[in-house]
């Protein structure tokens, strides 16, 4: 028993130790029966990550408990075994304790032990602010990490941890885990406690409730999407380009190709590949065939720098407008334009279920700048302006 008050003794202090330098807070496409009546019907489609590594952190969250896992190799016991003990003696759980027990989980095993945890620490602490930290998204990378998505839904939106998760990225890496494994009703269910509460949505928010609401294709989503959209622009608040692109594949999966032209009109910035297909689709179900060979055309315009990206549009949405231009008087036109995107390189396989369920890239991290110096190498004196450094 002495030796166990020891143990849990040099982890807690190890804990204080860690915790203080590590505090931180399938192929088909969207539009698979295009060619084919009823081709609104609803696809699986890819199930990607829609959240860039700025917001999840997994990679920064795994070095530091690699961090961790290096400083408490050595020390007495096994210090999960001696938390498990600790909660059976329902001893009071330390927070520093929390932090290094969520450091070092490996296995669902340890993930159980965790959960319980954080219920026992909600349950001491309910009236008690918690400082700075948020042990919200610390828990949900583990779940992220581990493939556990059934317990995050479970923790996230249970009644009983109602103010333990209180920000709005624990909510935003909840649900796009449930994304990636296809639980597209949990996802709702995720967006529908996180209004319940009160926690805000941002850009994130806005992009994941989409694309979940585009996922489902179902009325009852789509009343919700449109809703949302609505509800964002009231307020003034700024709507993602990839949420106004799920929004608008909705739209045209309900056969709503009115409210498809509305939304589109309000994106912003529509020089985007996903843009520019979306832009030829909705032409071509208009039947405005010219003006869709006008937005090809200007995508292969031999006047565009060669240093310049050219647009590449997707195979799907050229055989739309083929198929539309069949029997009319574009036909020769939009014939010889798509030849001219696919000499070019401009056509490509990729569907536009596949263009809209895909991580947007992060933040790119500046280079560090190498600090000029401040002396001449020849006199030794200083140098007054970097126009004179040698």
């Amino acid at each position: 028993m002495v030796q166990s008050v020891g143990n849990m003794a040099l982890l807690g202090r190890l804990a204080g130790k860690c915790c203080r330098s590590l505090m931180f807070d399938p192929p088909k496409g969207l539009f698979c029966g295009v060619l084919q009546p009823g081709w609104i019907e609803s696809c699986i489609g890819a199930k990607r990550y829609l959240l860039s590594e700025d917001v999840v952190k997994l990679q920064d969250f795994q070095q530091r408990k690699l961090a961790v896992a290096h400083l408490v190799t050595g020390a007495e016991g096994n210090f999960i075994e001696l938390f498990r003990q600790k909660m059976r003696r329902n001893e009071l759980i330390l927070r520093d304790e929390l932090k290094l027990l969520l450091h070092l989980c490996q296995s669902t095993e340890d993930m159980l032990t965790a959960r319980e945890a954080i219920y026992r620490y909600h349950t001491e602490n309910r009236n008690l602010l918690y400082g700075d930290f948020k042990f919200g998204p610390l828990f949900m990378r583990l779940c992220y990490e581990l493939s556990l998505e059934e317990m995050a839904s479970a923790t996230v939106t249970d009644e009983n941890m109602k103010g333990f998760f209180i920000d709005t990225t624990s909510f935003n890496i909840a649900i796009d885990m449930l994304f990636i494994k296809g639980s597209y009703e949990s996802a709702m269910g995720v967006l529908r406690t996180m209004r319940n509460r009160g926690v805000p949505f941002n850009k994130d928010t806005m992009i994941l409730a989409s694309g979940t609401c585009y996922k489902l294709n179902t009325a009852e989503s789509y009343r919700i999407c449109t809703a949302l959209m609505e509800e964002e622009q009231t307020k003034g608040n700024f709507v993602p380009r990839h949420a106004y692109c799920f929004a608008v594949a909705l739209a045209l999966r309900r056969n709503d190709l009115e409210k498809a032209r509305t939304l589109y009109a309000q994106i912003m910035s529509t020089d985007g590949k996903l843009c520019q297909n979306f832009k030829v689709l909705i032409l071509a179900m208009s039947g405005d065939v010219a003006d869709a060979i006008s937005v090809l055309s200007a995508a292969v315009s031999p006047k565009t720098p060669n240093f310049v990206k050219k647009p590449e549009f997707s195979q799907e949405v050229v055989d739309l407008l083929c198929l539309r231009s069949d029997g009319r008087p574009h036909k020769l036109k939009v014939e010889e334009i798509v030849t001219q995107l696919e000499r070019a390189g401009q056509v490509t396989q990729q569907t536009l279920d596949e263009m809209l369920c895909r991580a947007p890239m992060g933040k790119r991290k500046p280079m560090p700048m190498e600090e000029g110096r401040r002396t001449s190498r020849r006199t030794l004196r200083p140098l007054h302006s970097t126009l004179l450094s040698e």
